[in-house]
């Protein structure tokens, strides 16, 4: 165990020997991919799908509306392309900063921060990828002539947005803040 836990060890040392050069130019990247994940839909989210899906709960049934919602959440998948492009990159840009700066788990305010994006983020992600990419993309159930499922698929990801974006807004301000200030 002795010998195995030293060249685990001497692999980390090297790792952070290669990596210490580039550990600016990592969290340039991380940041970006940060930068972009959390504002690359949240505007769209706040002044575009909110008005008109509050439009469409008050009136259902007027068609000029549900035609919006429809523009709307469509867009709104297309546009979350670069969030989930973005996503990774912070998935990837992160353990090499780890790495990096010699980081350890004893750092509280990094511990933190990694629950946050992996007990949090990360299945609201999964989710979301599903939702505009998959499946429940609206564009391609409209295409394939499946009214139904399109129509359910709005719903279900009307609902999922109301509930994920709040703790996304108030955990990434959090995220800010822990790596910010460092507090513990």
């Amino acid at each position: 165990r002795g010998l195995s836990h030293h060249k685990d060890a001497a692999m980390l040392d090297t790792l952070r020997e290669v990596l210490g050069p580039w550990y600016l130019y990592i969290k340039t990247l991380h940041l970006l991919a940060v930068m972009a994940w959390v504002w690359s839909t949240s505007v769209a989210y706040a002044f575009y799908l909110v008005p008109i899906f509050k439009a469409w709960r008050r009136n259902p049934l007027d068609r000029e509306i549900v035609r919006a919602r429809n523009w709307a959440i469509e867009r709104f998948d297309e546009g979350a392309t670069y969030e989930h492009i973005a996503f990774p990159i912070i998935l990837v840009t992160g353990p090499l900063l780890y790495l990096a700066g010699g980081w350890s788990s004893s750092v509280g305010w990094l511990v933190l921060k990694l629950l946050i994006v992996f007990g949090i983020f990360l299945p609201i992600e999964l989710m979301d990828y599903y939702l505009s990419h998959g499946p429940g993309n609206k564009g391609k159930l409209r295409e394939a002539g499946n009214g139904e499922g399109y129509e359910i698929a709005i719903h279900r990801h009307w609902w999922f947005l109301l509930v994920s974006s709040p703790i996304v807004m108030v955990f990434a301000f959090a995220i800010v803040i822990l790596a910010v200030l460092r507090p513990i």
